[in-house]
């Protein structure tokens, strides 16, 4: 049973669980608003605010996997830690003086959004790379190419301005290799999808123009690799890498990807919810910019990808509460 401390139905008040059997192998979001009585919101800004603990440490990814009875303690006035973001060595998966290919964890931004934004996947794989330099702070990377914040999986930057230009422009001419790997609700077939991206799709999202033909040409092969009950996990090949693209494309085709929160808004059945978006960037290829050599890249699903996909395969159509 859960303990805690404080009148549960004020959520600005501090409390205590013990994780039971049922929510073992639960994200630590998702086990807040079981046990609790936050929303989603509220869970999400307790843990990324440094005010939720588990077995006595501070946890700042909502996504964390808990075990039976650890004890969560939450805490709303307690101090926003001072942390300092970083990443593991181990996610570098290739190095050499042009370029380096990383295996991006879920929940960092590729890049700034907004002036003076720290922690963002570019800074944290600079301040590991061996220097190029023996004197100044870090060499910056050249973006090539971006996922999106929840998004995990191989991402590749340029160490030099000419393997920069050499990867931008295989990027253009369609030859990069990039197989995702995404959990779309509903039963999907073998398809593929070909529409022109708009800024506004005319209420205010990314997507297929409903009035008129605009935007950049998008397109994306999908194929079901397995078929579960109220999902289907399925490979995307993309020939073109607009932003949101497979996110769009699956929702458009009335199959939005598990965990999905943006383009959900014609939906007419019940979201499975889970921690973020279920996608992941598998296989990466290209030809090295200096070698002129074929280089091709995979990366296995991460832990909360596989333990999501492990509920649903045996029957659990709420993996958040584990009701059927």
């Amino acid at each position: 049973m859960a303990e805690k401390t404080g009148a549960r139905s004020a959520p600005d008040t501090r409390q205590r669980f013990v994780v039971p059997p049922s929510l073992a192998g639960r994200p630590l979001d998702g086990a807040l608003k079981t046990l609790g009585t936050f929303s989603w919101g509220d869970a999400r800004k307790l843990i990324t605010r440094g005010k939720v603990k588990v077995a006595g440490t501070v946890i700042l990814d909502g996504g964390r996997l808990l075990r039976a009875g650890e004890v969560v303690e939450v805490d709303p006035h307690a101090r926003r830690p001072n942390t300092e973001a970083s990443i593991d060595r181990d996610r570098l998966v290739y190095v050499d003086p042009h370029l380096v290919v990383v295996d991006k964890p879920a929940g960092i931004s590729t890049v700034p959004y907004e002036a003076g934004e720290r922690g963002t996947l570019d800074q944290l794989v600079a301040a590991i790379l061996p220097r190029t330099r023996s004197k100044g702070p870090p060499s910056s990377l050249g973006v090539v190419q971006r996922l999106d914040k929840e998004t995990s999986g191989l991402i590749v930057f340029a160490r030099t301005f000419s393997a920069k230009k050499a990867l931008a422009a295989q990027l253009r001419a369609h030859t990069v290799f990039r197989r995702y790997l995404a959990l779309a609700h509903g039963q999907v077939q073998k398809a593929t999808f070909r529409s022109h991206i708009a800024q506004n799709r005319g209420d205010g999202l990314r997507g297929q123009s409903r009035f008129r033909k605009e935007g950049q040409l998008a397109v994306t092969h999908v194929e079901p690799i397995r078929t579960l009950k109220d999902a289907t996990l399925v490979a995307c090949r993309l020939e073109t890498g607009r932003t949101h693209q497979i996110r769009i494309h699956l929702a458009e085709a009335g199959h939005p990807i598990v965990g999905e929160r943006v383009y959900i808004r014609d939906y007419p059945h019940t979201l499975l919810p889970a921690p973020r978006p279920m996608l992941h960037a598998a296989e990466l290829g290209f030809v090295h910019p200096v070698r002129d050599a074929p280089m091709k890249f995979e990366a296995a699903l991460p832990a909360d990808f596989e333990a999501f996909l492990q509920r649903l395969s045996t029957g659990e159509t709420n993996p958040r509460t584990g009701r059927r």
